[in-house]
C-alpha cells in the first residue's frame, strides 16, 4: 500500500492521531484503536499489523516518558510480565494467522478495549497488594504471544488486570503499561520482518500523524487529564469496528 492510498483516506488521517492522544493519555500506545480504524477503512492484514506495531512502539515510547518523567514508573511491577512476554511477543510476530481468525481474535480482544475506555473493566482498589511473581510470568506469556500474534502492545489487558488484582494504581498502571506495550511491540514487529516481511512505506506518514497525538496525549495524561466524552466516542468507534470484524 503507498502513501497515495492513504492520503486518499483524509478522515483516517484525521482519526488516527485522535486515538493516539486518548491512548497515550491512559499509558497505553493505542494499537487496538489503530487496528480498528483500518480495519473500518478495509485496508489489508498484510498492512494493518506493522503499521500498528510501530504506531505503538512511537506512541509507547512518548507516553512512558512522561509518565516516567512524573515518577509514576514501578521497576518491580513491570519486569515480572516482560521476561516471559517479550520472547512469547516475538513468537506470536512470526505466525500468520488465516484472515477471518485474526478478525475474530482482533474483535475480541476490542471488546476489552471498550470496556476498558467506558471504566467498566479494571478500577483502582483502595488497598494495594504486592505482586504475585508466578502468576505475572504467566499472564505476561499469554499477553505477550497475543500482542505478537494480532499486531497490539497488550496494555490494554495489562492494565485491567493489574487493577482488578490490586498490584497497581491508575498512574502506576499507565506507567507499567507504557513500557510493556514498547517492548512487547518491538519483539512482536522483529518476529515479524524476520519472516522476510517488510514495513509499508506509507507507514511513514502515519507515524508522523500519530506522533503528534501522542506527545499532546501523553502529557496531558501525565498532568492528570481526563475526558471521559473523548474516550466514549472512541468507544463508539471501536464498538462498530467490532461489529464489521465479526460479521465480515
Amino acid at each position: 500500500m503507498e502513501a497515495l492510498d492513504i492520503l486518499q483516506s483524509p478522515l483516517l488521517l484525521l482519526l488516527l492521531p485522535i486515538v493516539a492522544f486518548l491512548y497515550a493519555s491512559v499509558g497505553h500506545g493505542g494499537a487496538s484503536g489503530y487496528l480498528a480504524l483500518m480495519s473500518l477503512f478495509a485496508f489489508p492484514v498484510a498492512f494493518i499489523k506493522p503499521t500498528a506495531l510501530v504506531l505503538n512502539i512511537v506512541v509507547s515510547g512518548i507516553s512512558f516518558y512522561f509518565y516516567y518523567r512524573e515518577k509514576e514508573f514501578e521497576w518491580k511491577l513491570f519486569y515480572p510480565f516482560a521476561i516471559t512476554s517479550v520472547p512469547c511477543s516475538f513468537l506470536g510476530g512470526l505466525l500468520s494467522i488465516e484472515t477471518h481468525l485474526y478478525k475474530i481474535i482482533l474483535a475480541t480482544v476490542l471488546i476489552f478495549a471498550v470496556l476498558r475506555l467506558l471504566g467498566l473493566l479494571g478500577k483502582e482498589k483502595a488497598h494495594i497488594r504486592p505482586i504475585h511473581f508466578a502468576s505475572a510470568l504467566q499472564i505476561g506469556a499469554l499477553i505477550g504471544f497475543l500482542s505478537g500474534l494480532i499486531g497490539i502492545g497488550g496494555g490494554i489487558i495489562l492494565s485491567p488486570v493489574l487493577l482488578l488484582l490490586g498490584w497497581a494504581t491508575m498512574k502506576q498502571t499507565a506507567a507499567v503499561s507504557a513500557l510493556f506495550i514498547l517492548v512487547n511491540s518491538v519483539a512482536g514487529l522483529f518476529g515479524f520482518l524476520s519472516k522476510g516481511e517488510i514495513l509499508p512505506i506509507s507507514s511513514l506518514l502515519v507515524i508522523t500523524v500519530v506522533a503528534i497525538g501522542g506527545i499532546l496525549g501523553g502529557y496531558y495524561g501525565s498532568k492528570k487529564f481526563n475526558s471521559v466524552a473523548l474516550r466514549n466516542i472512541l468507544a463508539l468507534v471501536l464498538a462498530i469496528a467490532i461489529f464489521k470484524l465479526y460479521t465480515t
